[in-house]
C-alpha cells in the first residue's frame, strides 16, 4: 500500500517547523517540500524538515492526501489557482496566514468540491526568521487557530485536527471574520505602532544624538517578528478595515493618555500604568496556565476598571465568543 503524502509549500520558519515537528513525531507519511528557492527546498532536506523536496509546484501537490501552504499571505492566492486542478480528491489543503477572511474566499473560489479547506493559523512566540530558526518545538503549547471553509468534510477537519495535536499545538477553532478582527488588535497592530516609533524618533531632527540613548524599551517596541516588510504590506491591505479600527482605538487612547499628562493628574496616570501593568500580568498568567476563564471574572481590580474607561474599552467584562 502506498504511503500517504504531506506537502508544505513554503520553507521558512513555519513551514520548515512543521516539517521538523512532523518528522520527530514519525507521523506514516512522506512528507515533501517545495519553495520557490531551490536553495532554500534544499538545506529544509538537509535539515530533516522533509523527506524529499520537488523544484515543481505541480508536481510536489499532485497526488498529496495534505497540502500545507506556508507561503507569505499574497503568494496563497496564486499557489490555490496552481495547484486546484491537480489535487486528488479528498484533499485537505491548509494554510498558515494571519489572516483568514480573504484566504478562505480564495479557497471557496478555486478549490474543487471534492476537496476540503481549513484555514489555519499559528499563534506562535518570536523565535528568529527563517527556515535557520526552524524548530520541532516551534508550536510546542502553542494556539493553533482552525477555520473549516462551510464545504469542509468532517473527516477532513478531524485531519486537521490531528495536525495540530502532532505539532503539539492547541488546536482553537474560530470563525474567519471574528479571527482576522481580533488579530488585528493583538498582531497587526502592534508592529505599526512599530513602524511609527521608529518613523517619528529617526526621522526627528534629534536623532542623531537621540539613537545613542535608545536602550531596552526602545529595542522591544520596535521588533519585527518577519524581515520582510512585504509581510506587513500585505496584511494591511487584506485586512485594513480591522486594522483602521483598533488605529482609531488607538488614537483615542492616546489622546487620553495626552490630556491627562497635560493636566498633570497623578492619580490618573498612575491609575493608567498600574491598569496596564494588572492587565498584562493577567494576561501572561492565561498564556503561561492556559486558564484564561480565571481572568474572566465579573470583578476586576480598580485600576484595571479605570484603564478599561480611558480606551474606551465598552466590553471589557465581555467574554469572549467560543
Amino acid at each position: 500500500m502506498a504511503k500517504s503524502r504531506i506537502t508544505i509549500i513554503g520553507l521558512g520558519l513555519i513551514g520548515g517547523s512543521i516539517g521538523l515537528a512532523l518528522r520527530r513525531a514519525k507521523v506514516e507519511s512522506e512528507i515533501v517540500g517545495h519553495d520557490r528557492e531551490p536553495l532554500k527546498a534544499r538545506k529544509a532536506k538537509k535539515l530533516g524538515a522533509v523527506d524529499r523536496a520537488d523544484w515543481n509546484l505541480i508536481s510536489a501537490c499532485e497526488g498529496a492526501d495534505m497540502v500545507i501552504i506556508a507561503t507569505p499571505l499574497m503568494a496563497i492566492k496564486e499557489t490555490l489557482e496552481a495547484i486546484a486542478p491537480y489535487l486528488k480528491p479528498g484533499c485537505l489543503v491548509t494554510d498558515t496566514a494571519s489572516v483568514k477572511g480573504r484566504v478562505m474566499e480564495w479557497a471557496q473560489a478555486t478549490l474543487p468540491e471534492s476537496v476540503s479547506f481549513v484555514g489555519g493559523d499559528p499563534i506562535v512566540r518570536g523565535a528568529g526568521t527563517g527556515l535557520e530558526a526552524a524548530s520541532a518545538d516551534l508550536f510546542k503549547g502553542a494556539l493553533y487557530c482552525l477555520c473549516p471553509s462551510p464545504n469542509a468534510a468532517p473527516e477532513a477537519v478531524q485531519l486537521a485536527t490531528d495536525l495540530v495535536g502532532l505539532l503539539g499545538a492547541e488546536p482553537y477553532f474560530l470563525d474567519p471574520v471574528e479571527h482576522d478582527g481580533l488579530m488585528a488588535g493583538v498582531d497587526h497592530l502592534p508592529f505599526l505602532l512599530s513602524a511609527t516609533l521608529l518613523g517619528i524618533t529617526t526621522q526627528s531632527a534629534s536623532w542623531r544624538e537621540m539613537r545613542k540613548l535608545a536602550g531596552g524599551a526602545f529595542e522591544s517596541a520596535t521588533h519585527f517578528a518577519s524581515s520582510d516588510p512585504s509581510t506587513y504590506r500585505d496584511t494591511c491591505l487584506v485586512n485594513g478595515p480591522n486594522i483602521v479600527r483598533w488605529i482609531d482605538a488607538c488614537l483615542e487612547g492616546l489622546r487620553a493618555l495626552r490630556e491627562i499628562i497635560v493636566t498633570e493628574d497623578a492619580e490618573k496616570l498612575e491609575a493608567a500604568f498600574e491598569g496596564a501593568m494588572v492587565a498584562r500580568e493577567g494576561w501572561l498568567r492565561g498564556k503561561e496556565t492556559g486558564n484564561w476563564e480565571a481572568e474572566e471574572g465579573p470583578e476586576r481590580p480598580s485600576a484595571t476598571s479605570f484603564l478599561a474607561q480611558l480606551f474606551g474599552l465598552r466590553a471589557w467584562g465581555r467574554k469572549p465568543l467560543p
